[in-house]
């Protein structure tokens, strides 16, 4: 197995993981909502209110790893280039 290969697998693993955290955690939150909203009365306040809570924590969150790991992928291929010297791609 060559190194693109195995990059390859690693980012399906990362993906189905990153994937499967986007559903189950704000499904648990939801059913801990849906307990308190059965004890006070209040269905579907608290479950929906956790729910909305959660995913927009998680789209944030991965958002903003996302947004960091692009930009040292970007870092450490402009300190592959050897500097912004003649020999960089795109320049003259």
């Amino acid at each position: 197995m060559d190194h693109t290969e195995r990059q390859i697998r690693a980012g399906a693993g990362d993906a189905l993981a990153k994937a499967f955290e986007m559903i189950a955690t704000p499904a648990i939150f939801g059913v801990g909502g849906w307990l308190v909203d059965g004890r006070l009365g209040t269905f579907p306040l608290v479950t929906l209110i956790l729910v909305v809570v959660v995913f927009g924590y998680q789209v944030w969150s991965f958002a903003r790893h996302y947004g960091a790991s692009m930009d040292e992928a970007l870092d450490s291929r402009r300190a592959g280039y050897g500097g912004p010297g003649p020999e960089a791609p795109g320049r003259p």
